[in-house]
C-alpha cells in the first residue's frame, strides 16, 4: 500500500492503526533513512496497544521492552550494528515470542532478523512530509 505524503501526525495515525490491527506474534520491519519517523511510528504502535510510557529509540541499548494491556512489545534498533554477526548476541528466541516485535534497520541484522509480517518503509518527501509504504 502506497500512501500520499503525510505530516508526522499522519505517520502517528498510521502507527495507531497498525498497532490496533496487527495480530499477536507480528514482526514489523521499520525501514527508512535517519530522521524519517521510524521511532515515531513505533511509539504510535506501542501507544495504540496500551503502553503507558512513550517508546523511545533503543539505538544505544539496542532493545527496549514494553508491556501493556495489548501484550509484550520488543523494539529493536539495529542501526549501531557494524556487522550482521553482532546481531547474534540478541535473544531472538525471546524477541520473536513476544506479542509484537518492531525492528528498525533490520537489514543490518542480516539473516538474524526474523522475516517480516509487515514491512514499513518511511521516506522523506519534504522537510516535514513523509511517505509511508506498507507491504
Amino acid at each position: 500500500m502506497n500512501s500520499e505524503p503525510l505530516h508526522l501526525t499522519g505517520v502517528e495515525a498510521v502507527g495507531g492503526r497498525l498497532g490496533r490491527e496487527l495480530p499477536a506474534g507480528s514482526v514489523v520491519w521499520l525501514q527508512g533513512p535517519l530522521g524519517a519517523g521510524k521511532t515515531t511510528l513505533a511509539r504510535a504502535i506501542a501507544r495504540s496497544r496500551g503502553v503507558g510510557t512513550d517508546a523511545t529509540s533503543p539505538t544505544f541499548g539496542l532493545v527496549h521492552h514494553y508491556r501493556g494491556p495489548g501484550g509484550e512489545i520488543y523494539h529493536v534498533d539495529c542501526f549501531r550494528l557494524r556487522h550482521p554477526d553482532e546481531a547474534a548476541d540478541l535473544d531472538w528466541q525471546t524477541l520473536t515470542a513476544s506479542d509484537l516485535l518492531l525492528i528498525e534497520w533490520p537489514e543490518r541484522a542480516g539473516a538474524w532478523a526474523p522475516p517480516a509480517s509487515v514491512r514499513v518503509r518511511i521516506s522523506h518527501v519534504g522537510d516535514d512530509l513523509r511517505r509511508v509504504d506498507l507491504e
